[in-house]
């Protein structure tokens, strides 16, 4: 908690971020963690708790519904947030995934998703918050050749949304297929496919 009283933009702060940026050190993203234990943020969507076993959906709203109105995740989530705009301001590279720790609300891709519409309201552009998980993470793993971007002769792992993420950044939940090595999937048969099942295996 000594987190909560430094500025962003204090000294403390602001150097700890220039020596992350000047020893390429990446930062990953999970705030979708913080959320699910701040008060007053929206529950997980329908079509994630239908994903849950019974048991793993009523366990995460069991823990949801006993997060204290005092909690400091507010502060946290905030500064959290402040945090990764400030390092990406400076040139920091930047991740985003989920992280299957809380209160197990953090679902893979359901969590992707959340991901980038919080580091939209943290105060990246939504273009910046897609590059965030997509070419960010392959420029870290070495991989920009292959994957992260749309180009000639990159793997063909996309997706394919109806509507303009990059301007309507909830549009990123509307995934219509999902390619993997060039093979289309169904996302809705996809999601199908694991109803109630996300907890048991």
């Amino acid at each position: 908690m000594a987190w909560i009283p430094l500025d962003v933009n204090g000294p403390q702060v602001q150097g700890l971020i220039q020596n992350l940026v000047s020893h390429h050190v990446a930062v990953t993203s999970t705030l979708p963690v913080f959320e699910c234990g701040v008060p007053g943020r929206p529950k997980l969507q329908r079509r994630t708790l239908e994903a849950m076993s019974a048991e793993s959906a009523q366990s995460y709203l069991t823990a949801r519904a006993g997060v204290a109105l005092d909690s400091p995740m507010t502060s946290l989530m905030r500064k959290e947030m402040d945090f990764e705009v400030a390092f990406v301001k400076a040139g920091g590279l930047l991740l985003g995934g989920p992280d299957p720790t809380g209160n197990g609300g953090v679902l893979p891709g359901f969590g992707d998703q959340r991901e980038i519409e919080l580091l939209v309201e943290a105060g990246l552009t939504p273009l910046q918050a897609i590059q965030t998980l997509t070419s960010n993470g392959a420029m870290y793993l070495g991989r920009q050749d292959q994957i992260g971007t749309l180009a000639a002769g990159k793997q063909a792992d996309l997706v394919l949304i109806k509507g303009d993420p990059s301007k309507t950044i909830d549009d990123i939940e509307n995934v219509e297929t999902v390619f993997k090595v060039g093979v289309g999937y169904d996302s809705k048969k996809l999601i199908e496919s694991v109803r109630g099942q996300v907890g048991i295996r």
